[in-house]
């Protein structure tokens, strides 16, 4: 197999069912799936135990203690039966190239690195239902989406690359050799955001790993939701506390030191 596919999931089974099913249209399929939930939700296993899966799978659970990504994405990492790990979330549907572009460009020292469009309500839901969103010109001009840009598949960006400064969470790939160096994620992150992307990113950076920029190749569709968070600064506080010490090796991580 050429990579493992981690999916952060937590109780919202139609929209991981619309990532599955972009799942199956990829045209790289080598690939083994881990979903990660942080939780433990009997209709998401009920979906699970239905849903017809194509892939060696892995379902990986944990008591419902609030916010725990960190912990359940480490638990993945350490399950995974591959080196190249690609990280999305159980909100986001991939554009059928999306799997290919990662493993392309896998190698150790690199963190492969895309972005996404977040799409309105209404073009969600069509997503949800089944609908292609490859060559809608008409996003151009529908109000709610957010970064329109990036919903466009160029496969000359390959050639023309434009720079990501920092690692989407939902969009992102490295090895796990990589990534266990620096001992996971830091499950001291107790709120969304930072811990499970820019604390990866400047730990692995400070490492001498480096960003390699996979803008309109590894396209995703964010579906709408409501954010269930407002403000991440305890997160921020402590992200900066560690990056004065260049403490780039975390205490509490897969390994706790």
């Amino acid at each position: 197999m050429k990579a493992t596919i981690i999916i952060s999931i937590y109780k919202n089974t139609r929209a991981l069912k619309a990532v599955l099913d972009s799942l199956k249209k990829q045209t790289e399929q080598d690939f083994e799936l881990i979903l990660s939930e942080d939780g433990n939700d009997k209709q998401m296993a009920d979906f699970i135990q239905r849903y017809d899966f194509p892939w060696v799978m892995q379902h990986l659970t944990q008591e419902d203690k609030g916010w725990r990504k960190e912990l359940a994405l480490n638990r993945a990492v350490m399950a995974a039966k591959n080196d190249w790990l690609i990280f999305i979330d159980g909100d986001c549907v991939l554009h059928p190239k999306f799997v290919e572009w990662h493993c392309r460009y896998r190698q150790r020292g690199v963190m492969l690195a895309g972005k996404r469009i977040k799409l309105s309500p209404e073009l969600s839901e069509r997503c949800i239902n089944g609908e292609q969103l490859l060559l809608w010109p008409y996003l151009f001009c529908h109000r709610g989406c957010r970064y329109i840009e990036e919903a466009f598949y160029c496969g000359l960006a390959q050639w023309i690359r434009r720079p990501v400064k920092h690692l989407v969470g939902s969009n992102m790939s490295m090895s796990r050799e990589d990534l266990i160096a620096i001992n996971g994620f830091d499950e001291n992150y107790i709120l969304p955001a930072t811990g499970e992307d820019y604390d990866i990113e400047w730990r692995m950076q400070a490492m001498g790993c480096k960003i390699v920029s996979l803008r309109n190749l590894a396209v995703q569709y964010h579906l709408y939701h409501k954010e269930n968070w407002q403000d991440h600064e305890i997160n921020s506080i402590y992200c900066t506390q560690q990056q004065k010490m260049n403490k780039y090796i975390c205490d509490n991580g897969i390994r706790k030191i």
